[in-house]
């Protein structure tokens, strides 16, 4: 299970995927694909790679393939669409564009003609993937590579001679391979030393850049990826506490409790008897929903706002 490198799983073949919310965050997570997030209404603060922001109402931001990012809404009403695809939809040879800022603001679009576009881009793309049309493929494929290349045309990028260090961009691939390890290898003591040796870097020194690009510090990822599993093992198996607490990395039942509730809002205990184990007091995964917004094994990365 890929908690934080996402993953996500299709219908079909057709790599195009879209959904609205309101009042939600994600953490952060990296994926293949491209995300364009347009914010309806509200505002909310987004981190994608060395930028932190606050996008509001109108704007789009541009999560390019490969680059980490969270969003965190707490205090912040927004309405947002999301929109992934992979990027052989709009190049059979795809390579990263470039931007030079991830964000593109309302101004900005009606300048480049984009801003009447785009909310019909997403209306057209959930209309097309709902209903599957005849043609809703190359409907769908049209519409995206049509907007992508005017996006392109209009909204500057990097130059050749401003390119990024290749040490910068080995650094940011050494940290996807560190969160894929951990997805598989969260069980193990996988110190704060133990991450930083990976990445070749001092202990102090990757505690900054990891809570820099992630948002959260590393002790904390660590345990919402443990707490993620052992929420399900709680919710799917019969095994004791003990011993899900045990396979999920912590060294005694009263740590993993702690840390269950500091995290969920509740103890192990009474997330078992939770009707909904999605409604919590504070933030944390949605994991399912009726209206199908994740596909089974789809990965975790929303979140919920706290509510008051």
């Amino acid at each position: 299970m890929k908690a934080f490198h996402e993953v996500r799983s299709y219908d079909s073949d057709f790599m195009v995927w879209h959904s609205s919310y309101e009042n939600v965050g994600f953490l952060a997570h990296w994926h293949r694909e491209i995300e364009l997030i347009y914010i309806r209404s509200g505002s909310c603060t987004l981190h994608i790679t060395d930028h932190a922001f606050t996008a509001h109402a109108g704007d789009l931001a541009i999560c390019e393939s490969g680059v980490i990012h969270y969003c965190d809404s707490h205090g912040m009403d927004n309405s947002m669409d999301f929109l992934i695809f992979d990027p052989s939809i709009v190049s059979p040879l795809f390579q990263n564009p470039g931007f030079i800022h991830p964000l593109v603001p309302a101004e900005l679009l009606g300048q480049y003609g984009l801003a009447e576009m785009l909310p019909l881009l997403m209306d057209t793309i959930s209309r097309e993937l709902t209903q599957k049309a005849p043609y809703y493929k190359e409907v769908v494929s049209s519409s995206l590579q049509t907007f992508w290349s005017l996006l392109k045309r209009n909204h500057p990028r990097v130059g050749a001679d401003q390119l990024p260090d290749g040490r910068r961009e080995r650094m940011l691939d050494d940290l996807q391979d560190l969160l894929e390890y951990i997805d598989v290898h969260y069980a193990e003591n996988i110190s704060l030393e133990y991450a930083a040796g990976r990445m070749n870097f001092s202990a102090s020194h990757f505690s900054k850049t990891f809570k820099k690009l992630m948002g959260i510090n590393y002790v904390t990822y660590l345990n919402l990826v443990r707490v993620e599993q052992a929420a399900y093992l709680l919710r799917h198996t019969e095994k004791k506490f003990t011993d899900i607490a045990l396979n999920c990395g912590f060294n005694n039942i009263r740590t993993f409790n702690r840390v269950f509730k500091e995290i969920t809002g509740c103890t192990p205990s009474e997330f078992l008897l939770l009707p909904d184990p999605d409604t919590y007091k504070r933030t944390y995964y949605n994991r399912r929903s009726a209206e199908k917004e994740f596909v089974e094994h789809d990965s975790l990365t929303l979140v919920k706002n706290a509510s008051s």
